[in-house]
């Protein structure tokens, strides 16, 4: 090892799920959205002037923090936008979690949230979901420097009651508590009303899954203004000017088309239901899901040998060979055409 190298900040990076370049690919292993933005976005796309790339975005996004606000019946200064949740996140895990105590999240969950730990160097210490992939309430209330976790979860699918988040919120008033709503839009209810009660809850969430804009990498959380200020100021000790301005003019398109994002919505909650019916016929066992996927498992053939066999034929799932989830596969919910693909190919490979 050089010398040099014994001041490098050596961590395990996250590693996404495959984003394959081959065409006729059947993709369920990233949660995108199957079905295209709204109307608005594709004509702000075509007639965004060019000329504006020549200029710095607007650093507030002022725009796109109205749009959201009117949207979720907030003040703009409850609005923090940023670059895909995972930089709203990244951000908030600066700002907030500086304690010398161990945040803590589950030990089934979005596997960014150590990564980011270990990169800005914050203890952290996770609390093991229940056989039913559940969380245990007891294990947040207790001594810690701060708690994140999705709701529903991730990669599980389960959704907790708003009573039980209010539970932990409340019972650690000296703490920020996030609440990652990546798949709220799905099923259950959002913790946004909760925040006229608590003072230490953000609530954070994107348009990565819902509003299909996946690849435009728009997130945004929603808190009590003194947070919200805190979070500013480290973005604009970081980089001022963190969305660009096409972005944020697509961003405004998709929040005001409602009826186009509770027709997608539907759609895909539709299509999971079905997909559980399915499932369970071909004798898959998984947690209730109220997301955009399904977290499942098969009694009679391991997930790996399944993904490699689906992988064979063109059709890509998510597998992780950890702990306690080496035998699932998550199974994005794609359009009806993909599903039966997909249920085709499993009943083949489930009867050899």
């Amino acid at each position: 090892m050089k010398n040099w190298e014994n001041n490098i900040r050596k961590v395990k990076p996250y590693i996404p799920g495959e984003q394959p370049k081959d065409k006729g690919i059947i993709k369920l292993n990233t949660n995108e959205n199957p079905y295209p933005p709204a109307d608005g976005v594709v004509k702000a796309l075509k007639d965004y002037n060019s000329d504006n790339l020549r200029l710095y975005p607007d650093p507030s996004s002022e725009e796109l923090v109205n749009a959201l606000a009117e949207r979720y019946s907030v003040k703009p200064s409850q609005i923090f936008v940023g670059v895909g949740s995972d930089d709203v996140i990244s951000m908030a895990f600066m700002a907030f979690f500086n304690s010398s105590k161990p945040i803590i999240f589950p030990d089934i969950t979005y596997s960014f949230y150590d990564v980011w730990a270990e990169v800005y160097n914050i203890n952290y210490e996770v609390k093991p979901l229940d056989e039913n992939f559940r969380i245990n309430t007891d294990d947040y209330i207790c001594d810690n420097g701060g708690i994140i976790f999705p709701n529903p979860n991730a990669p599980t699918g389960v959704y907790e009651s708003l009573d039980k988040i209010e539970e932990i919120v409340k019972g650690n008033p000296d703490v920020i508590v996030m609440i990652d709503e990546a798949y709220i839009d799905f099923g259950g209810e959002s913790c946004i009303p909760l925040l006229n009660k608590y003072d230490n809850l953000l609530v954070i969430q994107t348009f990565s899954k819902s509003r299909s804009l996946a690849g435009a990498r728009i997130g945004f959380a929603i808190g009590n203004e003194k947070l919200i200020k805190y979070l500013n100021d480290v973005k604009f000790s970081v980089n001022s000017y963190t969305m660009n301005s096409l972005t944020q003019k697509i961003g405004v398109e998709a929040v005001k088309d409602e009826n186009y994002f509770s027709e997608t919505v539907n759609r895909i909650i539709s299509t999971r239901e079905n997909a559980k019916s399915k499932l369970k016929e071909l004798g898959f066992v998984f947690p209730d899901s109220k997301s955009n996927f399904i977290f499942a498992s098969h009694p009679n053939k391991s997930a790996r040998e399944i993904f490699d066999e689906l992988k064979k034929r063109k059709i890509f799932v998510r597998y992780w060979d950890k702990h306690r989830i080496d035998n699932y596969l998550r199974i994005t919910i794609g359009t009806d055409k993909e599903m039966e693909k997909l249920f085709e190919a499993l009943e083949c490979i489930l009867s050899k």
